[in-house]
Parts: structure tokens; C-alpha cells; sequence
């Protein structure tokens, strides 16, 4: 039987079978991600531990970090570049990338090296800002994310409650070193010594916190607040050990008068403060006054910003710490606790496909920006720079 031969483009070897190759889709945008250097208010804090930047890079992320972002909170360049991270001597470099992630927002010098479209993550510390600074951002066309407006899916803002959960312990820790360099008194109760006296205004996370070191290390503690609901829940919390009290003039004059230490924990933005400076002067001489929230309005008329250089002023006879980054007395603490945040919050971003897909989809990822692309988008910023208002809903559909 004669055989026939058959034409084929293809050599024996080809035609042989192998083994199947299959497509990996990537779900995740990756893109590159800049850690500069802060600049500003002596912060030691960073935003991303070198633990956080391993995982990041094993996802495919690029990351470029500033030389000596880490050295505040004790991490050294060493540990970074050994996790995969890209060091540079540039700000440029850094402010070059896809995505910034800023403890303090960036200086008008800072915001030039940055690229159109770029998304910034920082902290906006609203009482420290002009209006130059968002008309800046929007000139580069930015999306700016701010730390004070992220909400997780329980409509709860997960880094202001993180951040204030250390505030609140630290705000007790820097008051007691401050009292016994005043007075020589030690935050506290013990044996056969009165407790010192603790007035904390706000009944929010960062007032819960406050409450439970003051009670651990013994003081006598006092809280006022506008809100019965937060006050019933604190109530509930430290199991009734502390006498509550809406914010009443005549109540809150007397609790002052024998206060050693007041914890000012209400943000009051756009507010009037609740602490006048007649309340002040009749306080007794030597007694701390610490305004965690002072880069969010004044809760204490008399109390204003202060640096690390220079943490308090005295008036009255009182010493009044007015630090905007108080947990930056605790960096490595803090860094840690703002990296594992971010760390989640990216990771979570790259399952849905980046963050354009996110804002598309989710309502609680576009109530966390204040400007999308350079448009101003958050009403309570608008109403007090006098900028045009956008609403993001309409923005992005």
C-alpha cells in the first residue's frame, strides 16, 4: 500500500504535543509607590515599616523611599533596600511616583515634583492649611486622599480611630512628665495621697483612651461631652468607674478649678472653643493643659500650636502643649500602627483592580477623597477657603 504524503508547514517537532500554558490574570493595578522624607513639624512618624514594604514588593508593587524616611521612627535605609525597596537621595524621585504616602501633606516646594493625576495619601490638618495649598494641588490635577476622612466598610473612620487610640494613651503618658516637671506631682493615685484630678473633654476614641491610662495609673477622672450616646458608651466601657457630664459652663468651671490635668479630645472645627481664658486663669498654677485636637480647631482658647523643638507655652501660670502630632513622641509605635493600616488598605485596593475601579464601586473610598482631579470635592474644606465645590457623585459615576 502506497503511502501518501501529506503537506505541512509544520516540522514533526511542533506538531508534538506540550504542555499547556495557561493565562495568569493579575487582578491588581500595580503601580509605583513614593515615600518621601517628612519635612515638616519635627515629624518622626513614616508611613510604611520595611515588614510592609516586603509584602508590597512580593505583590509586584514598586516601592521608592527617600533616604532617611524611616531614621525618626528607628528603621534605617538598610532595612528598607533589604525588604526590596528602592532607595533615593532625590524628593523629586520620591514625589515622582503613582502613589505618595505622606504622614504630613506636602509643602508647596514638594507639591511642584509631583505628577498630574498623582494620588497623594496624607494627614490634612485642616487648621494648618491656606487655601494656596488646595489651589496648588489642583493646579497638578491631584487626588488627594486625606487620613481624617478614610471610612472602612462599618462607615467608621478606621485611621482617625487608630491614630486617636494612641493619642489618647500618649496625651496621659506626656501630661504626667509634664506635671512633675511643673509641680513635681505624679499622675496618679497612691497610698495615703489624694489622686490627681483628670478633666477630659470628648467621650470619642481618642477621650476612651485618654480615660483608661488615667484610671490605670490611679488618677481621679472626669469627662464631659455633648453627646449622651458617647458618654453612655464610655460610661459602659471603664464599667461606670468615672463620673460623666454634658458640657455644661458652671460644671465644667468647677471641674476645672481643681483639674491638675486637662485632655482637650473634641474636634472642633469651625467651632468656638469650649474652654474660655477666664476658665483658664482660675485654674491652679503649675496644672497641664494638653489640645490633642488643635490642628482641627481649639478646644481651649488659650492653647496654641507648639513644636517638638518647643512642645509647650505657659499662660496663666498653666502649661499648654498644643502639639498637632503628639503620637510622634511614640513613633515606632505609631509607624507600626499606620503601616499595618496601610498595608490592608492597599493590598485591599489591588483585589478590586486599583483605585479607579474602587471609586467607582465604592461609596466609602470616595468620601475619603478631598480633591479628584485638582476638583475640590469635600464641602467642609470649601465653605472655609471659599473654593468651588464639587460633588464626587457626580464626578464619578
Amino acid at each position: 500500500m502506497s503511502t501518501t504524503n501529506i503537506f505541512t508547514p509544520f516540522t514533526e517537532e511542533e506538531l508534538m504535543p506540550k504542555e499547556e500554558k495557561l493565562e495568569v490574570i493579575k487582578k491588581g493595578k500595580q503601580f509605583s509607590i513614593g515615600i518621601p522624607k517628612e519635612t515638616c513639624l519635627h515629624e518622626r512618624r513614616t508611613c510604611i515599616t520595611p515588614d510592609a514594604v516586603q509584602v508590597l514588593v512580593e505583590h509586584g508593587h514598586e516601592i521608592i523611599i527617600e533616604s532617611g524616611a524611616g531614621q525618626g521612627s528607628f528603621f534605617t535605609d538598610l532595612q528598607y533596600s533589604e525588604s526590596g525597596a528602592k532607595i533615593t537621595n532625590d524628593p523629586k524621585e520620591a514625589f515622582g511616583q503613582d502613589l505618595i504616602l505622606k504622614v504630613n501633606p506636602p509643602t508647596e516646594a514638594e507639591i511642584e515634583y509631583m505628577k498630574p493625576n498623582t494620588y497623594l495619601v496624607s494627614a490634612l490638618q485642616i487648621n494648618l492649611r491656606d487655601k494656596e495649598y488646595f489651589l496648588k494641588l489642583a493646579e497638578k490635577k491631584i487626588n488627594a486622599i486625606a487620613f481624617e476622612f478614610i471610612v472602612d466598610e462599618y462607615k467608621q473612620l478606621a485611621l482617625v480611630r487608630l491614630v486617636g487610640e494612641i493619642a489618647g494613651t500618649v496625651s496621659i503618658l506626656y501630661a504626667s512628665e509634664l506635671l512633675a516637671l511643673s509641680n513635681g506631682l505624679m499622675l496618679g493615685g497612691i497610698t495615703g495621697v489624694r489622686p490627681t484630678e483628670v478633666v477630659i473633654l470628648g467621650a470619642g476614641i481618642v477621650g476612651e483612651f485618654a480615660t483608661k491610662a488615667a484610671i490605670g495609673l490611679g488618677a481621679s477622672v472626669k469627662v464631659f461631652d455633648n453627646s449622651l450616646s458617647k458618654l453612655r458608651r464610655l460610661h459602659t466601657l471603664v464599667d461606670s468607674r468615672v463620673p460623666t457630664s454634658i458640657i455644661d459652663p458652671k460644671e465644667l468651671s468647677k471641674a476645672l478649678r481643681r483639674a491638675d490635668v486637662v485632655i482637650g479630645a473634641l474636634p472642633r472645627l469651625n467651632m468656638t472653643p469650649i474652654v474660655t481664658e477666664e476658665m483658664v486663669s482660675k485654674m491652679k498654677k503649675g496644672s497641664v493643659i494638653i489640645d490633642i485636637t488643635i490642628d482641627n480647631g481649639k478646644v481651649i482658647e488659650t492653647s496654641e500650636l507648639t513644636t517638638m523643638e518647643e512642645p509647650y507655652v505657659i499662660k496663666h501660670g498653666v502649661i499648654h502643649c498644643g502639639l498637632p502630632n503628639l503620637t510622634s513622641k511614640m513613633p515606632r509605635t505609631t509607624t507600626k500602627a499606620i503601616s499595618n493600616f496601610f498595608l490592608s488598605y492597599i493590598l485591599n485596593y489591588d483585589e478590586e483592580g486599583g483605585f479607579e475601579n474602587m471609586l467607582i464601586r465604592k461609596n466609602e473610598m470616595k468620601q475619603s477623597l478631598y480633591m479628584y482631579k485638582g476638583r475640590h470635592t469635600k464641602k467642609i474644606i470649601c465653605d472655609r477657603f471659599g473654593l468651588t465645590y464639587h460633588d464626587i457623585n457626580l464626578l464619578i459615576f
